[in-house]
């Protein structure tokens, strides 16, 4: 989409149609032009609410209130509305919050995740018309704009939704297109349209590092893995921050093989290192100046005569040996020798890990929130705090010293899975703890996104599967961090 911002008042923009979010049902409001239409048509100007009125060329959406997650959510719906639909070209108004200009970048990510579509496999794709937004500077309640700061969060904002959507497009594509080889094939190419560094680890690299755990569940699979390290390294930067993700191209369960229903959407597993990706995308193209590091495990845990098996005992990068009582915990087994990897070749001010880990967080936190998880609460209390502030949902579950006895093993260091069915989403992230060194303990936080990564319904400004979870949260800590830091 061409985004263009203008001084323009909205009426001497000409386009095909006009949106117009109607905030906290105010149907008086000026922007409102057609108050005995949208009666007719029982239009409350509920949150996310549509009402095209094709014969005005106007379309309305309802929004709660002028905080960017109502705005993003309500302009994502109402450019979904028009998909399909012949409108080439959409005008609407400058919506703020008490001036901030966050809620404008919040809209313009509404406006480009809300256009999202994923129809490589359709063989009659849906076409997305809807190619030149024009934004007016005219302000919903009459506030003066600074039009520097306006282009600026519209600058930021086309980034970060591209980049989120880049992510949902490596998500949602099959097994067969997307294994381990292709993921570092992704990686390549974008590292050389955005100036990263890359660094592909093949089976012979990853065998003299030692990574026993994450080999073991990659050798059942016909597609060897991949570990793949992007770098973003500015002149003097203000901090450094290493990203791990775990991006499992697909998980059958191994010989603990899931059920049907459950194996099904397993193309998912790879949100996490997708995630990865596109930070590291926008990252490059913000251009932020503090040196990120992107970390992936991608590897494809299958059976066969090779399968590794329950009551093996594997020994990971660390020299920590892990008995496995189930193959299908096999993210955290992959996220263990990785996260070893990114300490040995990084010391970083601060550690992330993404990974669809465990189905427990969705049971305890539900779909649409990721679960974050570390040492420090400080670090925990700051993730989950940028996350809210991007919009997306997350909150903090606690270790706990009780739990992480369940992980005790009497024939290796730590069994990958618990002796008890509770708490499965905080055990699992107290088995990665275990690979996190001393230096590095309290500066490291893990973020389960197994809820938000791939939903099978439209939601907020996300659609029908792959979400890029993780994108817009941790630009946001980083951005954040860039401002506060003095390395």
């Amino acid at each position: 989409m061409n985004i263009e911002l203008t001084p323009l008042s909205m009426a001497d923009i000409d386009a095909d149609i006009e949106l117009i979010i109607v905030v906290d049902k105010d149907t008086d409001h000026r922007f409102v032009k057609d108050k005995k239409l949208l009666k007719k048509a029982a239009f409350g100007a509920a949150q996310d609410e549509v009402c095209l009125l094709v014969s005005k060329k106007h379309i309305y959406v309802g929004a709660d209130s002028l905080t960017g997650v109502d705005i993003r959510s309500a302009a994502a719906n109402a450019v979904r509305a028009l998909k399909g639909k012949k409108y080439k070209s959409l005008k609407v108004a400058t919506y703020l919050n008490k001036g901030c200009t966050y809620t404008l970048r919040a809209m313009v990510e509404g406006i480009i995740l809300g256009g999202y579509s994923f129809e490589k496999y359709k063989s009659k794709p849906t076409k997305q018309r809807l190619k030149h937004i024009t934004i007016s500077l005219d302000e919903y309640n009459k506030q003066p704009m600074d039009i520097d700061k306006a282009a600026l969060q519209v600058h930021k904002a086309q980034i970060i939704a591209d980049a989120t959507n880049f992510t949902r497009d490596i998500v949602n594509t099959t097994p067969d297109d997307c294994y381990p080889a292709v993921m570092a094939d992704i990686a390549k190419h974008l590292a050389e349209e955005s100036g990263l560094k890359c660094k592909v680890l093949k089976p012979k690299e990853i065998k003299k590092e030692k990574m026993g755990a994450l080999l073991a569940v990659a050798r059942a699979s016909r597609h060897t893995p991949r570990v793949i390290h992007l770098s973003h390294t500015p002149k003097n930067p203000k901090a450094v921050i290493s990203l791990i993700g775990k991006g499992l191209t697909y998980d059958s369960g191994g010989l603990s093989l899931k059920p049907a229903d459950y194996m099904v959407t397993m193309k998912s597993d790879k949100s996490g290192g997708s995630a990865v990706m596109g930070i590291m995308k926008a990252i490059a193209e913000l251009d932020l100046p503090i040196e990120v590091h992107g970390f992936i495990g991608a590897v494809e845990n299958m059976i066969g005569g090779d399968a590794y098996k329950p009551d093996d005992v594997l020994v990971a990068k660390n020299g920590k040996t892990i008995e496995v009582r189930n193959t299908d915990a096999e993210g955290r087994l992959v996220l263990a020798d990785v996260l070893c990897y990114a300490q040995q070749e990084v010391k970083a001010d601060y550690i992330l890990d993404f990974a669809t880990l465990t189905g427990a967080c969705v049971v305890g936190v539900g779909h649409y929130t990721s679960g974050v998880m570390g040492n420090s609460e400080a670090m925990k209390k700051r993730v989950v705090q940028e996350a809210l502030n991007a919009g997306e949902l997350a909150t903090a579950l606690d270790f706990n010293r009780h739990l992480k006895k369940t992980l005790k093993s009497e024939i290796a260091d730590i069994c990958n899975i618990s002796n008890t069915r509770y708490g499965g989403a905080i055990t699992a992230g107290q088995f990665l703890s275990e690979f996190i060194d001393e230096d590095h303990a309290d500066k490291w936080a893990h973020v389960d996104i197994a809820g938000p990564a791939f939903v099978e319904h439209t939601w907020a400004e996300n659609p029908h599967g792959a979400s890029g979870v993780g994108v817009r949260m941790t630009v946001k800590l980083l951005e954040k961090i860039a401002e506060n830091s003095a390395h």
